[in-house]
Parts: structure tokens; sequence; C-alpha cells
């Protein structure tokens, strides 16, 4: 995904479905059903990184000792 300063191509599809005025409980629906697609997609992108770099509870475990922190 990459960030624009103009509308990208999802906002303006959303603009045309919420040319409407929707009672708060679909939009609530809509919200959860776009959250959940999000979520789904970054869990499949960690699944995908987890399998790639042949990551597992040991590299969990180093992670807890590394210090990222610059001085």
């Amino acid at each position: 995904m990459e960030a624009t300063g103009k509308l990208t191509n999802v906002q303006l599809e959303l603009l045309k479905l919420f040319q409407y005025n929707l009672p708060d409980a679909q939009l609530e629906d809509i919200k959860q059903m776009l959250a959940g697609y999000f979520a789904k997609s970054a869990s499949n992108e960690m699944d995908k990184l987890w399998d790639d770099k042949k990551w597992d509870e040991s590299t969990i475990e180093s992670w807890k000792s590394e210090h990222l922190r610059k001085k």
C-alpha cells in the first residue's frame, strides 16, 4: 500500500457507497467488515513472513532480549 496526497481508489469507492445516509447499525457493520478485512490481510502477511523467514518460537524469545534503541 502506498499513501498519496489525493483520494485513493478505495476512498473513491467508499465515497460512492456513502453518498447515501445509512443507519448507524449499517455503518457500524461496514466499519467492522473493513476492520476485519485489514486485520485478516495483516495476519496473512505475518504468516507469510514467518514462513519466508523461517521464524519460530525461538525467534520470538531472541527478540525479547534485543536492544534496538540507538544512543
